[in-house]
């Protein structure tokens, strides 16, 4: 509760995104990339398939974080911060290309498009 006793929201815990990611461990260790063209273009590789659906992303244009939403609103963070260049060409962005690769050889494997929400202040 807050000072005029309001009952505040429950959030759900903010988890590591190595968390829902398959076969992830101290020698061979998830690789992320974000990338956004001039347009808006956003594209997310990653090297490790998800354990489950994301179902979409958030990204806080204040602090330049990206978010995995995953099933029934569980929350990864990716542990790191975007460059502003990617939250300027971010902000028309309404989805993110997500493309799995394959861990070996790079090639791309699969991929889908996934809504994306922006927070700005």
């Amino acid at each position: 509760m807050n000072e005029n006793n309001d009952i505040e929201p429950q959030k759900p815990p903010v988890g590591n995104l190595v968390d829902f990611v398959y076969g992830v461990n101290e020698t061979n260790p998830l690789h992320v990339e974000v990338a956004v063209d001039e347009k808006g273009r956003v594209v997310v590789f990653h090297d490790k398939p998800f354990r489950c659906d994301v179902n979409w992303y958030e990204y806080d244009v204040e602090t330049s974080k990206l978010s995995f939403i995953l099933e029934e609103g569980e929350i990864r963070n990716l542990a790191m911060t975007l460059e502003p260049i990617i939250s300027k060409n971010m902000q028309n962005s309404h989805q993110i290309l997500t493309i799995l690769l394959d861990d070996e050889t790079g090639e791309a494997k699969e991929g889908n498009y996934i809504p994306l929400i922006i927070h700005q202040s």
